[in-house]
């Protein structure tokens, strides 16, 4: 495959503009023409289409947009990383992970790691469970952390790390504090949601699916664990969480559980790499000592 070209097509579907793909790139638009139908004719493939003043995908191109997109940002990683090695001799390690593992178990993991190995420059990122898969595909990130059941990702290699309780709570002496209930009866207090894409928030819609009852109430829609829990201890709504995050606003009597009859949450969390890739020993083999 012309790489020249496919780097073209990347910049003209990125911009969804001939013209201002050719302004960006400081060539003439006929030129990018050319360069594109070539790769259309050497792939057999139809990649993009005319739409008004500019340009719309097919569903080809959509495909080969984004797989250009990991390609060359590969390319801008290995890039940075022999600069860094190059100049600094200071190797960097990128983490994304959901909201639970960054807020409760990697601060533990990272301050080990980093005694350890004082020379290595560590950035988390916290990101919910899709977007810290979009992180790694498009290497932004070396290892990931997340909370899912399903969903993984054919490009992505799975480590279960350990499973994590999950409760229902509401404020401290709210009516339903401390009870047992129907799942149905809980949905209809308020519920502190996070945002779309949110793993917590899809279990929680497919556990009203599976027991076939009304879906929670939106009460506030919150991006941060943290947040939401605080929302709670305010005395507002109802939320599903991670007893290793609200087990201390338990005991300060802030909060109280619900027990919802039938349904027991254990959530697995996951150490993420990218399928079929070496390692340099301060990601995933090294990394992986530190974390219990």
């Amino acid at each position: 495959m012309n790489l020249h070209a496919l780097r073209l097509f990347t910049k003209v579907a990125e911009l969804q503009s001939v013209s201002k793909a050719a302004q960006t790139l400081m060539i003439s638009q006929p030129a990018v023409t050319i360069q594109i139908r070539n790769l259309e004719k050497e792939l057999g493939l139809t990649l993009v289409e005319s739409k008004g003043r500019g340009i719309s995908l097919t569903s080809n191109g959509e495909f080969l947009f984004k797989q250009a997109q990991r390609l060359f940002d590969l390319e801008m990683d290995i890039e940075n990383k022999v600069e860094q090695l190059k100049f600094t001799g200071i190797e960097e390690l990128h983490i994304a992970a959901t909201h639970v593992p960054a807020h409760f178990l990697l601060p533990n993991w990272m301050a080990k790691y980093k005694q350890a190995y004082p020379t290595t420059n560590i950035h988390l990122k916290t990101e919910n469970s899709k977007q810290v898969i979009e992180q790694l595909l498009h290497y932004k990130a070396d290892l990931g952390f997340i909370v899912k059941e399903d969903g993984h990702h054919p490009d992505i290699d799975y480590t279960f790390l350990m499973n994590l309780d999950y409760w229902f709570i509401v404020p401290y002496g709210h009516k339903l504090a401390e009870q047992e209930v129907l799942l149905q009866e809980l949905m209809n207090e308020p519920f502190i949601l996070r945002e779309d894409g949110s793993s917590t928030k899809e279990l929680l819609i497919s556990l009203c699916k599976i027991h076939k009852t009304i879906p929670p109430k939106i009460g506030l829609q919150l991006n941060g664990i943290n947040e939401s829990i605080h929302a709670i201890a305010a005395g507002y709504g109802a939320m599903l969480a991670p007893s290793i995050a609200v087990s201390e606003f338990i005991h300060r009597k802030q909060v109280a559980r619900v027990f919802v009859k039938n349904i027991d949450i254990q959530r697995p969390i996951y150490l993420c790499t990218r399928k079929n890739e070496q390692h340099t020993p301060s990601t995933l083999t090294t990394f992986k000592e530190f974390i219990e």
